[in-house]
């Protein structure tokens, strides 16, 4: 046993040879750099075929279409506007009729009884009793129609040329109803006027 001896060395193991100085293999390289330039092709491709927010072709059509819509809202842009215009005119000439012609309700029935007791002695009727009732219009808050009972006696002549008078009148006065009986004196009438008008509140406009 004294010339047995025992062998602790640490057995060799080959690893792959590496070029000097840590340099990868060309090879490895190429095949990285032919790899990226078939995913860049690839990606280029399909950016042809279906780029971001789609083909030449669907941006021209999504073009004409916006287009479209934009003159279409145009259109009904100018169209609301001459409603508004319509609305607005409309809207002045009603209020302007009802400055003109609708009286103000404190003073409406002493000028309204006036004025027809003027036409009626114009016309040469004998004036009688006379009364009057204001309603509110339905559907208004300010706006009321007055009625005017008004009794003559006279000719057949006297009662046109009052008709007449009355529809020539600056006020907005509407003969309703007319009754006439005869009188013993001949040619004469006794008559009976339903005379309409509307009157508002506020003050008055001259």
């Amino acid at each position: 046993m004294s010339n047995m001896r025992l062998d602790f060395r640490i057995p060799r193991i080959s690893l792959p040879v590496r070029a000097v100085g840590g340099a990868r293999d060309p090879r490895l390289i190429w095949k990285q750099v032919l790899v990226g330039l078939v995913v860049a092709n690839i990606a280029v491709f399909f950016l042809l075929v279906r780029p971001i927010g789609g083909t030449a072709a669907d941006l021209a059509s999504e073009l004409e279409q916006t287009r479209r819509q934009i003159r279409i809202r145009q259109g009904e842009v100018v169209q609301l506007r001459a409603l508004v215009a319509k609305i607005q005119k409309v809207r002045a000439e009603q209020n302007n009729f009802v400055g003109n012609y609708f009286m103000d309700r404190r003073t409406a029935s002493s000028t309204i009884l006036t004025e027809i007791g003027a036409s009626a002695s114009k016309a040469g009727l004998k004036p009688r009793e006379h009364s009057f009732v204001i309603d509110p219009v339905e559907g208004s808050d300010n706006l009321g129609m007055m009625t005017i009972t008004a009794n003559y006696e006279g000719s057949y002549g006297d009662l046109v040329e009052f008709v007449n008078l009355i529809d020539r009148s600056p006020r907005f006065l509407i003969i309703d109803n007319i009754q006439a009986a005869p009188q013993q004196q001949a040619g004469s009438l006794a008559t009976r006027f339903k005379i309409n008008t509307f009157v508002r509140e506020g003050v008055a406009q001259e």
